[in-house]
């Protein structure tokens, strides 16, 4: 056995552990649904974070999915509006003590054919990364335009700016501007939307604002 195969089998192992816990945790959450429903405990806050823990569950698993499989796409027809609203709602547990408006402008909607929890991944990484370039107090923008058989989405934050020599190498695999980052998000949210005909890209980064651009072909009425 190579050394690729003993990295694999021992990733697909892990994986395998990894489920386990996480199937753990949806297990409880379903127990404690039931739990406030026998005793009639009505709380918006309390339902909000378990559909948020159940939503992470059902994403980290379909991630885990990928040790097993090299093409692990599973599209389906999706509700382009929705998706964004459940990732903004996912994200926000990312500003913790900060000061940070979410502003959102996704009034437009369209049907797209993607890989639902590959793509909420994506949002939710790309609006992490936005509030951690932000210090203290600032402001992230989310808009949707669909137009001519395409919706675009942009993802835009007024904190630290990206330099031009980082802006070049953001995709790369490894590259992280982050002193604890892996330098793998990014690089997989653009080889997933690659993968499903769309496309992930840096429009620009100054600084007064930082903006990606995801761009979506959505299904022909």
């Amino acid at each position: 056995m190579t050394n690729t195969d003993l990295i694999f089998e021992q990733a697909r192992c892990i994986s395998h552990e990894i489920r386990n816990h996480l199937s753990i945790c949806e297990i409880y959450t379903q127990i404690i649904r039931k739990n406030l429903e026998e005793e009639n405990i009505q709380n918006k806050s309390i339902d909000n974070a378990l559909n948020c823990i159940s939503k992470s569950i059902k994403i980290m698993c379909n991630s885990l999915l990928d040790l097993k499989s090299l093409n692990n796409i599973s599209p389906k027809n999706c509700d382009i509006k929705s998706l964004l609203e459940e990732g903004v709602k996912l994200a926000k547990v990312y500003i913790h003590d900060k000061d940070i408006k979410i502003k959102c402008n996704i009034n437009q909607s369209a049907e797209v054919y993607i890989d639902e929890n590959k793509f909420l991944a994506c949002i939710v990484n790309i609006i992490k990364n936005a509030i951690e370039a932000i210090d203290k107090k600032g402001e992230i923008k989310l808009s949707l335009e669909v137009k001519d058989n395409n919706a675009r989405i942009k993802i835009s934050n007024n904190g630290e700016a990206i330099s031009r020599e980082k802006q070049k190498a953001i995709f790369e695999e490894g590259f992280t501007t982050k002193p604890t980052g892996s330098g793998l998000g990014l690089h997989i949210c653009a080889t997933n939307l690659k993968a499903q005909n769309a496309s992930l890209k840096l429009n620009k980064s100054t600084k007064n604002l930082t903006e990606f651009e995801i761009d979506i072909p959505v299904n022909k009425i």
